[in-house]
This record gives structure tokens, sequence and C-alpha cells, in this order.
């Protein structure tokens, strides 16, 4: 029984947890980034495409 006990007194599985919820934020984060300049960043690489091009 008090195996079962120390299983569920037992936070070092906390950190992998909140490694995880950082990591799903940040990944939120990116990716609504990535979706409010598409634009701006498709505009970016073609100028830079077609300054490498003429080159």
């Amino acid at each position: 029984m008090s195996k079962f006990v120390s299983f569920f007194k037992d936070e070092s599985g906390a950190s992998a947890a909140e490694y995880a919820l950082i990591l799903a934020i940040v990944g939120v984060g990116i990716v609504t980034a990535a979706g409010v300049l598409r634009n701006s960043i498709a505009t970016a690489m073609n100028s830079a495409a077609s300054t490498i091009t003429a080159s």
C-alpha cells in the first residue's frame, strides 16, 4: 500500500507536463505569427528570388 501512496506523492512527472504545455504555447504562437505574416513573408521571398534570378 505504501508504494501506491508514494506513487501519488511523486511529482517528478510534473516538469514533463510543464515542458509540454510551454511547447504547445510556443507552437501556437509560431503558427499564429506565420498566419498573420503570410503575405509579408511571401512578398519578401518573391523579391529575394527575383533578385537572385536577375543577377
